[in-house]
Order: C-alpha cells, then structure tokens, then sequence
C-alpha cells in the first residue's frame, strides 16, 4: 500500500505560536479562580490545532509557549511563599515538559493519517492517541521529577461542569482524556469538511453523550460522622512572625465555642498545633484536656521528631495522653518541604535554599485512621492532588475523608481556591464526603456529590460542625484507575511507537526493489 505524504500543519508556525500562547491563558481562566470549566474546550483545541502536522522543533516551540503560557499564570502563586525563583524554576520546568511531550502528539499527528487514512482512522484512532499522548504528559509532569507535581490537570478544570460525575468512573486522568479526545475528534470532523454527511460526527458525538449521560457512581449510604472543624486564622505561615504556640493558641481560641457541644471527632488543620506534642509534655497537656473537655479524640497535625528524621503529620489524639494512630505527609513538597539533592541546587540559589531549613521525610503508612469504627481518609496539603494517596485510603475502607492544609503562605493569591478544587473533585471521583479544612481558608465540608454542605470564608477564624455523610463501597476510578492511566498513557505511548515501526517497515519495503522476473 502506498504512502501519503505526511500531512500539511493546519496553520502557519507565524500563527500556530501566538495561537498556542493564547491556548495556554485561556487554558489558566478555566480553573479557579475564574473557574470558567467551558473554556477547557476551546483552550484544548486551539493548542491542538497550533500542533497539528508540525515538524519536531516547531512542535517544541509551539509546546513550550502554550506551556509558558499556562504555568506562568497558573503557579504564580509560587512566587508568594519564597520568591520568583521557585516560580520561574517551575514554571520553565513544567512548560519544558510539555514542549517535550507536543513533539508525540505532532508526531501522532503526522503518522497516524499515513497508515490509517481512512474515517475511522482519522474520526476515532487518531484523536484517541492524541487524548493518550496528552493524558501521559500530565501523568508524566504529576510524577516527576522528584514525585511530581499534577496540578493543572484538564480534570480537575471540569469540577464545576456538568462533566465532572464522569470523574467517578474514571478518574481524574481518564475525564481529562475524555475532554481532549471530544476536542480532537471534533477538530478531525471540522477538517473533514463533510459537514451535509453527519455521519463523521457520531464519535464526537458518543463522548459528549458519555460525559453528560453518565451519573456519579453509587455508593452505600452507611450514616454519618459529626465532625466539629476549626480554622484558627492563626500565623501558620512559615515566615510569619509567631511566639511559642501561638497557631495552637489560635486553634483554642477558635475551638472554644465548640465546647458542650457533641460530636465524633475534633479536626484541626495542618500545622494546628505548632510545638511536637509527641515532645513536649506542656501541648500534650492541653490536647489532653481539650480532648477530655470535648469528650472526643482530635485529628491534629504538627512537625513530629522520630530519632534523625521528620515528619509533617496527622495525629488522632485521646484524652489518654498520646497519639493512638499517626499519618505522616506521603508527598512532602520538594524545595518546599525539603531539599531534594540540596549540594547539587544549593550552589545555584545559596540564600534561598538556605531558608529552607527543615528536611521532612515521606511517610510510609497507610493513610487511614480509625474512628470509634469509622474509618477516615486523610492527606495532607499538597497530598491532595496525588491519586495514589486518595486511592490508597479508599481501598483501605475510608468512609470519609478529613483532608488538613495549611495556605497561610498563599494569602492573598488563589492558590487555596485550586486546592479546593482538587479536593471537590476527590469528593465526586471516590462519592466520600470530604472535610477539607484549612489554617486560614477555604475550608468546606462537600458532599460526596461535591456539593458544599458548610464553609468558612478566607482569613476568619471560625468553626463547622456538620453531621458528614459516610459512604462504603468503591467507585470504579479507584478500582481501575491506576491501570486506566497506564492503559491511556503509557498503551499510547505504544501505540504511537507501533505507528513509526508500521511506517518504517513500509518505507523500507517501498525502496527494496522487486526480484527480477515478478513483473512488478
């Protein structure tokens, strides 16, 4: 069978550029703050479109302005905790990760209409291994280097859509492939020009159906937790200027109101209590009596020491004077939390990474406490936008999640509102309620639906307590989500590798020259 020729890019690199940059801000107004879900769509398509039939290096510029031009906007809040440096680094990072993962989806772009010509080839397999590409990128850049960061997942963008009940089949990964092959399969029948045959928008079709017809997965209704959380609004920053245990202070003072009152457990915020009560016989004091007052265990979190090591963890206290369970922080952040390979970065950025004092350790256990029977999830901060640490605490029979943070060290920036996001959307893809609680806001409790069942507003010390629904039974995002990533991602990583050897085999077959005698 002949060869085609490779096909023509859709636009001119002169336009594909300022094409991909303008993707790439409008990508930024789809997640909070502006939140504008609908705007994933277009974004998508135009940064498809920008890629189309290009050559390698223009598929690299074109990627790395769309990247820049996304990340540059989307992290700035980086740049409040220590600076522009950590935002620059990450924010070039990340775009050239994308520059490099734009050259497999040009390349898809390029080989996939050679070997598979024909509407099905281009109408479904095509936009199907171009969804894959950009779903392995996003699983590329959320894993490494140095565990990754997953944020600004096309996913993630859809909590607030119609779309996002999806999530609960197929997790966070698989509804961002859903998004971009809807927008590939429509790019594809656009450039049919077969608009009086609709017959070639039927695979366009069946996903927009899929991603508005499917419900969120069931789950069991197995009652209720009363959960009192408290946002102290104290100076948990890590620059902010505290005296000894003045964050714990604020926790008490925000706490007192709650006294008298009944309920299951006390939850307080990552970083709620800031001197080792494991260490300090003094905080361990007043937990004890809060717990005694209360009558009911807390969830606290504070910086533990275990011999050389420490650890940033969660902490099921008891008026008995000592943790009964601990979870430590499984994805502590690099160059946040600790230093990853500080001899090598320290030389480039001395002052910086000097301010950086405290070396924390990943923890090992599962992330799961036990609550008079109920069975909670947690993570802390940063874990939230990690699928192995969710997932793990849904397998581990977690009816609930409790989720601590700490964004003091993002006021005034909508780093908060991105983490809550994420953590709505973990509520609909396990359908658990979450209580997503923070030192100084936005904490809400969300229902496994993800709608918001109480809230407290930014910068306010305050409290919730709600009788928080609990749910048993496993969605099918945690069951088969980890080898639906690797199915979508790395199976179309594959494929486009399978695409090149076909295209090779036949091009070498196409110069071999027929034995005499053949006729041919």
């Amino acid at each position: 069978m002949p060869l085609a020729d490779p096909p023509r890019p859709i636009v001119r690199l002169a336009f594909a550029a300022p094409l991909s940059t303008a993707a790439g801000l409008l990508l930024v107004t789809a997640f909070p703050a502006p939140a504008l879900w609908p705007m994933a769509f277009p974004a998508v398509a135009m940064a498809l479109v920008a890629l189309a039939g290009r050559r390698v290096w223009s598929a690299v510029l074109v990627g790395f302005l769309f990247g820049a031009a996304f990340f540059s906007v989307n992290l700035l809040f980086t740049a409040r905790y220590l600076g522009p440096i950590p935002w620059i680094a990450l924010s070039v990072l990340e775009s050239l990760l994308t520059a490099a993962f734009a050259v497999p989806i040009a390349l898809a772009y390029r080989w996939m209409p050679r070997i598979a010509p024909g509407r099905v080839g281009r109408l479904v397999l095509l936009p199907a291994l171009v969804a894959g590409l950009w779903t392995l990128r996003e699983q590329i850049v959320g894993s490494w280097p140095y565990g990754g960061f997953p944020w600004g997942r096309i996913g993630v963008s859809q909590v607030n859509g119609p779309f996002a009940e999806v999530a609960s089949w197929v997790g966070m990964s698989g509804l961002s492939f859903l998004v971009v092959v809807f927008c590939a399969m429509a790019i594809e029948f656009a450039r049919s020009g077969r608009f009086r045959r609709p017959v070639g928008a039927v695979p366009a079709l069946v996903v927009l159906v899929a991603l508005l017809a499917l419900p969120q997965f069931p789950t069991t209704d197995a009652g209720s937790l009363r959960v009192g959380a408290v946002q102290g609004n104290g100076p948990a920053g890590y620059f902010d200027q505290r005296a000894r245990n003045a964050v714990l202070n604020a926790q008490l003072a925000a706490s007192a109101p709650l006294l008298g009152q009944k309920m299951d457990v006390l939850l307080w915020p990552e970083g709620g209590v800031d001197s080792d009560p494991t260490r300090s016989q003094s905080t361990a004091a007043v937990l004890d009596e809060l717990s005694r007052r209360l009558d009911a265990p807390l969830l606290i979190s504070a910086v533990t020491e275990r011999g050389p090591n420490l650890y940033n963890s969660s902490l099921l206290w008891t008026a008995d004077g000592a943790p009964e369970q601990m979870y430590d922080k499984r994805h502590p952040v690099p160059f946040g939390e600790y230093v990853p390979d500080r001899a090598f970065w320290e030389p480039f950025a001395p002052d910086l990474i000097g301010l950086i004092g405290r070396e924390y350790t990943p923890g090992t256990a599962d992330p799961v406490v036990d609550i008079d029977g109920v069975v909670a999830g947690l993570a802390i901060c940063f874990d939230v936008i990690y699928d192995d640490v969710v997932w793990d605490g849904a397998s581990e029979g977690a009816e609930v999640y409790l989720f601590q943070t700490n964004n003091a060290d993002f006021r005034g920036t909508d780093e908060n509102l991105q983490q809550l996001a994420f953590a709505r959307m973990r509520a609909i893809e396990t359908a658990r309620s979450v209580v997503n609680l923070s030192t100084v806001g936005t904490s809400q409790v969300i229902a496994p639906d993800g709608a918001t069942r109480d809230e407290l507003p930014v910068d306010a010390a305050g409290y919730m307590l709600d009788d928080v629904p609990l749910r048993t039974g496993l969605t099918p995002a945690v069951v088969i989500g980890p080898a639906l990533k690797i199915v979508l991602g790395w199976g179309s990583l594959a494929g486009l590798a399978a695409a090149g050897a076909v295209l090779a085999f036949r091009g070498r077959t196409k110069k071999t020259p027929a034995p005499e005698g053949t006729g041919a």
